[in-house]
C-alpha cells in the first residue's frame, strides 16, 4: 500500500494540464499563473479595449484561476472603488455575456495602487502589492506591464520599474520555474526614425527585446490574420499571387469620424504617421511576404523584415505622394466643421488628416507592382480593406460593347466593419447577346462561422501572458517602417501644405491623380 501511495504521489508530482499543451490544438491555451498590471487604468483604451478583453478572457475559460488586474493611476481609488470602474466597464464594452460567477472570481484579484509615475513610493507600493498576490493569488512572480500612457512618459516609467527590481525577477520559484516579466507598449513608437531607435534602446535597457510586446491592434484582428491563411493554405492562389499577374495592390483604411477633443493627441502627428507607419505597414508585409517555414513567431519576423528591407517610395514624391485636411461638409445627414474648426486645433494648422503614398517591393515575386496606401478621417465611410487588382486579360475577343462594364478582376479582404473576403470577376449577363459585366463572390465571417469573432485585444492580450509574440512587431520592423516614411514626412514639412478635402467625399483631388497618371482609379469601398 505504502509504494501505491507513493507512486501515486510521484504521479501527482508530474502531472501537467493538458489544456497547457503547446501541441494541443484543439482548443485556445490556457495562459499559466499571472498578473497584468495597467498604468493608464483610467484612460478611454482601458476603459473601454482592455478591461472588457480580460473580463472576455476569462469569460471564455482562458484565464488562470488566480489571476489578477492590478491598477495603477492618480485616482483615489480603494480596491473596491476600482472594481466598480472595472465592472462598469465590462458592462458597457464586453463582447460575451455577463456572467456574474466570472465576475466575482475575477473580482478576487482586482488590485488598485494609487501614485504618479514619478512617485517612488507608489511604485514600492506596487512591489509590495505584487509580492502579496504571488503569495494569495498563487501568481507565481510572472507580471505583465500594460504602459497604456503618452510615449512621453516611457522613461519616467521605465525608470521606476527598473529601480523597484519590477522589470526583472530576481529568483527561481520552489519548482526551479523562472518568473517572466514582459512589458506591452500602445504606439506610437516614435514620431520618425531617430526618435524610434532612442525609444527601442530607452525599452531594451530595462526589459530584453524578447519580453517586449508592441501592441498593433490590426494585427489582432481575425481577417488580418486570414491573410495568412488564405494565401498559404490555399493552392488557388499562390500561382498568381506575383507580378505575372497582379496590377496593383490597394491598401485602405478609411473612417467616418472626425478629430473633435483629440487635438492633444493628434495635433503635430497626422494620418501618416497615426496609420501608415504602424497599421498599413504591417499589412502590406502580410499581403507580400514569402511563405514562412512555420507560423513560429520568429520565422513570420523574419518574413515580414524581408519585405519592409525591399519596400521603398516610389518617385518623384510630388507625383506619387498626397496630403488632405477635411474641410466642412455633410456626414451622415449632418453638417460637420473642418478640422480648422475642431476644438483645440490650430487655425493654422498644417496636420494632414488624409494621407497616400506609392511603394514598390524591390524583390523578384513583386518588381514593378505598386502598392497604393491611404487612410484619412472625415471620408465617405468606415473600412479598411486590402484590394488585389489583377491585371486585364491581354485578349478580348469581345467588340467593346460587351464590355463596357467589365472591370479588372480584384481580391478584396474586408478587415473591419463587415468582415469577409470579396473575388470580382466577369460574368455573361443571361440573354442572347454576349455581354459581360462585374460580379462579386462573396465570404463573410459572420454567415460562415457560429462562432463570433475575439475582440483584438482579446488576442494580443492573451498572447502577451502566453509569451506569443507572433502578432508584435519587433525592433526591426518598427526601424524599417519609419525608414521608408521618413522621406515623405520630411518632404511634406518642407513645402506646402494639406490640400482641403470636403468631409464624407474621398480625400483631395491629388489623391486621385497619383492613380490617373498611370491609368488607374482607387477603389470605392
Amino acid at each position: 500500500m505504502a509504494g501505491t501511495a507513493a507512486a501515486g504521489k510521484s504521479a501527482a508530482a508530474v502531472w501537467k494540464n493538458p489544456l497547457r499543451d503547446e501541441r494541443d490544438k484543439r482548443v485556445p491555451r490556457i495562459a499559466g499563473p499571472c498578473s497584468m498590471v495597467i498604468f493608464g487604468v483610467t484612460g478611454d483604451l482601458s476603459r473601454k479595449k482592455l478591461m472588457p478583453a480580460i473580463y472576455d478572457l476569462a469569460n471564455r475559460g482562458l484565464l488562470p484561476p488566480g489571476f489578477a488586474l492590478v491598477g495603477f493611476a492618480r485616482r483615489d481609488y480603494a480596491d473596491e472603488d476600482f472594481a466598480r470602474v472595472v465592472l462598469e466597464a465590462v458592462k458597457a464594452h464586453a463582447r460575451t455575456p455577463f456572467r456574474q460567477e466570472v465576475w466575482d472570481h475575477l473580482a478576487e484579484g482586482i488590485r488598485f495602487v494609487q501614485g504618479t509615475f514619478d512617485d517612488g513610493a507608489a511604485f514600492a507600493k506596487l512591489a509590495d502589492t505584487l509580492a502579496t498576490l504571488d503569495k494569495e493569488r498563487g501568481t507565481g512572480g510572472n507580471h505583465a506591464f500594460y504602459l497604456s500612457i503618452p510615449p512621453n512618459m516611457f522613461p519616467v516609467v521605465l525608470d521606476q520599474l527598473s529601480e523597484h527590481a519590477l522589470a526583472k525577477p530576481s529568483s527561481t520559484d520552489v519548482n526551479g520555474h523562472k518568473p517572466w516579466r514582459r512589458v506591452v507598449i500602445e504606439k506610437p513608437f516614435g514620431h520618425d526614425l531617430e526618435s524610434a531607435q532612442e525609444l527601442n534602446a530607452l525599452v531594451n535597457g530595462v526589459f530584453p527585446e524578447e519580453t517586449v510586446f508592441r501592441i498593433d491592434h490590426y494585427l489582432g484582428k481575425e481577417t488580418v490574420q486570414n491573410i495568412l491563411a488564405l494565401r498559404f493554405a490555399n493552392q488557388l492562389y499562390d500561382p498568381i499571387w506575383n507580378a505575372n499577374y497582379v496590377d496593383h495592390v490597394q491598401i485602405t483604411m478609411a473612417e467616418d469620424i472626425g478629430l473633435g477633443g483629440r487635438a492633444g493627441y493628434y495635433d503635430g502627428i497626422g494620418a501618416a504617421r497615426d496609420v501608415i507607419q504602424n497599421h498599413l505597414l504591417q499589412l502590406l508585409a502580410l499581403t507580400a511576404m514569402e511563405e514562412p517555414i512555420s507560423f513560429q513567431p520568429d520565422q513570420l519576423q523574419t518574413e515580414k523584415i524581408k519585405v519592409l528591407s525591399a519596400t521603398k517610395l516610389v518617385e518623384p514624391l510630388d507625383e506619387t505622394t498626397a496630403r488632405g485636411q477635411y474641410a466642412e461638409g455633410w456626414q451622415g445627414g449632418e453638417h460637420v466643421v473642418g478640422l480648422l474648426d475642431e476644438e483645440g486645433f490650430d487655425p493654422q494648422s498644417r496636420t494632414e488628416t488624409y494621407a497616400a503614398i506609392t511603394l514598390e517591393v524591390d524583390t523578384r515575386r513583386w518588381a514593378g507592382v505598386p502598392f497604393y496606401l491611404r487612410t484619412g478621417k472625415r471620408l465617405g465611410r468606415r473600412v479598411t480593406e486590402i484590394a488585389v487588382v489583377f491585371k486585364r486579360a491581354p485578349h478580348l475577343p469581345f467588340d467593346q460593347t460587351m464590355t463596357e462594364e467589365l472591370g479588372q478582376n480584384a481580391l478584396v479582404i474586408r478587415v473591419q466593419p463587415d468582415e469577409g473576403i470579396t473575388t470580382r470577376f466577369g460574368s455573361k449577363v443571361p440573354g442572347s447577346g454576349m455581354e459581360v459585366r462585374d460580379v462579386n463572390m462573396d465570404f463573410s465571417y459572420g454567415e460562415a462561422f457560429t462562432e463570433s469573432s475575439p475582440e483584438a485585444y482579446e488576442r494580443l492580450i492573451l498572447d502577451v501572458l502566453l509569451g506569443v509574440p507572433s502578432l508584435f512587431p519587433v525592433n526591426a520592423e518598427v526601424e524599417l517602417s519609419w525608414r521608408i516614411l521618413d522621406p515623405v514626412l520630411e518632404h511634406w514639412a518642407a513645402d506646402g501644405k494639406p490640400e482641403p478635402y470636403e468631409a464624407g467625399t474621398w480625400g483631395p483631388s491629388s489623391a486621385d491623380e497619383i492613380l490617373a497618371r498611370t491609368g488607374r482609379e482607387w477603389r470605392r469601398p
